[in-house]
């Protein structure tokens, strides 16, 4: 258990750092950018740097990187022994990063991809790529080595499908995240508990809508691939919610109370994808794009992504004052920057590409207000 003077020190820096980082109201000033240069003089005044267009987007996206990670560092260093939790949330750039490694091996690149520096946190030897196992060997990624879902040596003749490691990765990844949620006491984990088990239903939906659109998998083929993990966390309401409960799946509740996060994106699996009425009801209907009159609606992963992304914002945004000094305050911090980081991204990406900051934002559904 932390004591009462870190986790107000680490509480009063993330407000420091949130109070300048582009959440909330400050997302608006985005909408007005219409190139590259002013990007960087408005997110990075004190860097000055002359490049041409792709040089620079791609020095930007580094530095957006880099300054989340360093902010995140900053506010668990303010702990002498950080909750497991928030450790686990920052090695999610590991997890990020050894996937960029599996992706250019399988494409043949010999040159290794930048990585995050998560400092003394880490546990990846990202210095020894090519060489998989030297990177791997007596770390908790060694299973890789002799999982059923990675052949190495058509890893290495280049073309392997990396789909179904990726996934594996990502139910280690939230599987240790709740290991570490059930060791901290029931006031510390009571947001962070909630927001993850919504996080991990949403990404099951996700992965099943992409799934079966993209990769046109049969339901019995998608559900093999999602992350069937339980929670005691994830169902009740949070008091205040910014949205109002929708209907519950009928089939989550499993043994000793826990509920079973894959319950939602199973239930999607027999619903069609070209009847948008066909969903009514189902629990995360909202986040499913509109049908237009006269159009043709078929579901669109992107959309789904998107106003789920955002749902998940507004609800960390909002519990992140709820319980202040607490690890959820500390895991809610986290979340937002790591979410500024995705949306100063998708704005390079998108100014990148001549399109102005406003429809980048319209785009993605960022909430440019004040959560209340």
């Amino acid at each position: 258990m932390t004591d009462a003077g870190e986790r107000a020190y680490a509480y009063t820096r993330a407000c420091g750092i949130i109070g300048k980082s582009f959440v909330g109201r400050r997302i608006s000033p985005l909408a007005g950018l219409r190139s590259l240069s002013e990007f960087d003089r408005m997110v990075f005044p004190e860097v000055n740097r002359e490049l041409p267009g792709r040089e620079l987007l791609l020095d930007i996206e580094g530095r957006i990187i880099r300054r989340t990670v360093r902010q995140i560092l900053a506010v668990i260093d303010s702990y002498e022994k950080p909750p497991e939790l928030l450790i686990r949330q920052l090695r999610s750039y590991e997890y990020s990063d050894l996937k960029t490694c599996l992706n250019h091996l399988s494409g043949g690149i010999k040159t290794p991809p930048a990585v995050s520096d998560i400092g003394r946190f880490k546990t990846l030897r990202f210095d020894a790529y090519p060489d998989l196992e030297a990177m791997l060997g007596g770390t908790e990624f060694e299973f890789i080595l002799s999982s059923d879902t990675l052949d190495l040596k058509k890893l290495r003749s280049g073309g392997f499908d990396t789909t179904a490691v990726e996934a594996e990765l990502d139910l280690r990844y939230y599987t240790l995240l709740l290991r570490s949620l059930r060791r901290l006491s029931a006031a510390d984990r009571v947001f962070a508990g909630r927001i993850l088990a919504e996080e991990i239903s949403l990404r099951n939906c996700v992965w099943a809508l992409r799934l079966r659109t993209y990769f046109k998998k049969t339901a019995e083929e998608t559900a093999s691939r999602l992350m069937n993990l339980k929670t005691r966390y994830g169902r009740a309401a949070i008091p205040g919610s910014i949205h109002t409960r929708t209907k519950m799946t009928h089939n989550g509740a499993g043994a000793g109370g826990e509920i079973s996060l894959a319950a939602e994106a199973l239930e999607s699996l027999e619903l069609p994808l070209d009847s948008r009425g066909a969903w009514q009801g189902w629990r995360w209907e909202r986040f499913l794009n509109p049908h237009r009159e006269g159009e043709v609606w078929t579901a669109a992963p992107r959309f789904f992504q998107n106003a789920a992304s955002e749902y998940l914002y507004r609800l960390s945004y909002q519990c992140f004052r709820r319980v202040p000094f607490s690890a959820s305050a500390s895991f809610c911090y986290i979340k937002l920057k790591q979410f500024e980081e995705d949306l100063l991204t998708s704005v390079v990406e998108g100014l990148g590409l001549g399109m102005p900051g406003n429809d980048v934002i319209e785009l993605l559904g960022a909430a440019s207000e004040e959560v209340r």
